[in-house]
């Protein structure tokens, strides 16, 4: 009697659980397909590059949300991601012409999109793996500052390889592009399910638990450093994804594409909607791209009419950011997952709100 009530406990427990990415994935559909029907290049261009950086907000949360440790050097994993895709599948030719001087090795080596954004992945969280073992023995403060430190390292150094990245000048592909709008959704959905699967599983468990008590976890048996040191591994991969899908749509990269700028975006992203959960960090990449887009629309308006509006989206972003940090550290979602259960929940308050009024 005991075990078949275990099971149906954990049964519901799971469905639970998984509702949450059937629910994300819903949404994320929902919104493609939409978007996709009205045959609008514009607005399908904003929608897929929205979707990359909602894989890179994933990529970003994967790491930070679970170990409660700001990974600044994340964007700099990006950075080699797209990099190294780029360079793994662009026609021999065009590198020649682009660089002459580039590595024969990289010139000769040309690979399909897929593989070549794979490996540039694989790039990516293979320089995470030989050089953040020793970061992760620094405690919390001293470690993000070290990563801080670390970005500014990855930024000068793809800015100024110039045989590999073309130094500071832009870094063009040419050719196709490979990331469509349905290129982009598919990527999204699977890591969608994938960080969710970390978040879940017994390592993303374990690492939370160094987040919340570091002393409690250390006498539980748990290893903080190898702990932390596959999520941060783990989290560089998903951002050299989302780093290769980006410049196989933008076409030309240069190291200030994946610098501060661009990491206060996908920061205030997760603050907004909540660091702790991937619900968080869905809802929070949604809202704040449509205030950025929104704005954006608006400033051309007040500029012609005498106002100046330039960069009015970063300053409304940075204001939201210390509201929310202010008044709600946990963000839109509260630290939780949005589940079909918490909707229904919320439709039921507000129906008992309206019949009482």
């Amino acid at each position: 009697m005991n075990t078949s009530f275990k099971e149906n406990y954990r049964r519901k427990e799971l469905l639970k659980k998984m509702s949450t990415v059937v629910l994300l994935i819903v949404i994320l559909s929902a919104i493609g397909v939409f978007i996709w029907g009205l045959k609008k290049p514009f607005i399908e261009d904003i929608f897929t590059s929205s979707t990359i950086t909602l894989i890179m907000v994933l990529g970003f949360q994967m790491y930070m949300g679970n170990s409660g440790i700001l990974n600044w050097s994340y964007m700099g994993y990006v950075g080699i991601g797209a990099f190294a895709s780029a360079i793994f599948s662009m026609a021999p030719q065009l590198k020649h012409m682009q660089i002459p001087n580039m590595y024969p090795f990289l010139v000769e080596l040309h690979l399909p999109f897929l593989p070549a954004l794979l490996a540039g992945a694989g790039v990516a969280m293979a320089v995470a793996a030989i050089i953040a073992w020793p970061m992760m023995r620094l405690s919390d403060s001293v470690g993000a500052i070290t990563q801080f430190a670390l970005l500014i390292v990855f930024n000068v150094i793809l800015s100024q390889w110039s045989q590999v990245t073309n130094g500071p000048r832009t870094f063009t592909l040419g050719g196709t592009r490979f990331t469509t709008i349905w290129v982009a959704l598919i990527a999204a959905i699977i890591v969608i399910i994938a960080v969710f699967c970390f978040k879940e599983s017994s390592l993303g468990l374990k690492l939370r638990a160094t987040r919340d008590d570091r002393n409690a976890a250390r006498s539980s048996g748990i290893n903080i450093v190898s702990v932390r040191y596959c999520g941060y591994v783990a989290s560089a991969f998903v951002g050299g994804i989302a780093g290769g899908l980006y410049s196989h749509y933008i076409l030309s990269i240069t190291a200030a594409s994946f610098y501060e700028t661009q990491l206060f975006m996908l920061l205030s992203m997760v603050v907004v909607g909540g660091s702790m959960s991937v619900s968080g960090a869905f809802f929070g990449t949604l809202f704040i791209t449509l205030i950025r887009q929104g704005l954006r629309q608006v400033e051309p308006i007040l500029t012609k009419r005498g106002l100046e509006a330039s960069g009015s989206a970063e300053i409304v972003v940075a204001i939201l950011m210390i509201i929310f940090l202010a008044w709600r550290a946990n963000g839109i979602t509260s630290g939780r997952e949005a589940t079909f259960e918490s909707l229904k929940n919320i439709f039921r308050k507000k129906s008992r709100e309206t019949k009482t009024e």
